[in-house]
């Protein structure tokens, strides 16, 4: 599996031949001059994970491309006239032989007056899982994991307790472009996963890494 980040919570998943690109929010633009694309997941409706241009963008230079979401995010996308398919909570899809699976129903509480929306995690091809905005476990062996680091709606306890719940082999952060200065966040994880035997990776923008 091969994967190439552009910020944030947007990257693109390379696997036997299909090409996944995650959450086209407004803290990255790398992903729109990005081609061959063929799937577009889309977690949740913030902004910071569905930039509606950036998504127009992106389904314009790669037509083929298929979208893949819940039904709340679908809401929006009918009014824009972009058409999506759906794969919510326990739901999946076998595209090119990778399996494409869903886990989660809402987001992460961010204070008990603010109603959860919907937001749907995706497991890529029982390797790769990103949990959106949320710390849902999907009960499965897990090898590489998107790991939110930063949020309103988190703390990076959290974030290490979650890592040490789904015991992958390996994790990148995501959800961190509200940093500042994210450096000094990514300096804590290492210190207790990896004894853990969960080895921490910082991705650098637009470089493929291969796992």
């Amino acid at each position: 599996m091969k994967i190439t980040k552009f910020g944030h919570c947007c990257f693109l998943i390379e696997e036997q031949g299909l090409r996944i690109l995650t959450d086209p929010g407004t803290y990255s633009t790398g992903q729109n001059d990005v081609k061959d694309i063929d799937v577009v997941l889309i977690t949740h409706d913030h902004n910071d994970h569905l930039h509606m241009d950036s998504l127009k963008t992106i389904l314009k230079n790669n037509p083929q491309a298929k979208v893949i979401t819940n039904k709340s995010v679908g809401i929006l996308l009918e009014k824009e006239g972009i058409i999506f398919s759906i794969i919510e909570d326990n739901q999946s899809l076998l595209k090119n032989n990778v399996l494409i699976e869903g886990f989660g129903k809402s987001h992460a509480v961010m204070y008990s007056s603010i109603p959860q929306i919907q937001n749907t995690g995706y497991f890529i091809a029982n390797k790769l899982f990103y949990p959106g905005d949320a710390f849902t476990n999907p009960k499965k062996q897990i090898e590489i994991l998107a790991l939110p680091v930063a949020g309103p709606w988190m703390k990076l306890s959290e974030a290490i307790d979650y890592a040490l719940e789904l015991k992958p082999k390996v994790c990148f952060p995501v959800h961190e472009g509200i940093l500042k200065s994210p450096g000094s966040t990514h300096r804590i994880p290492p210190q207790i996963l990896e004894p853990e035997g969960i080895k921490f990776i910082i991705l650098e923008f637009k470089k493929e890494y291969t796992f």
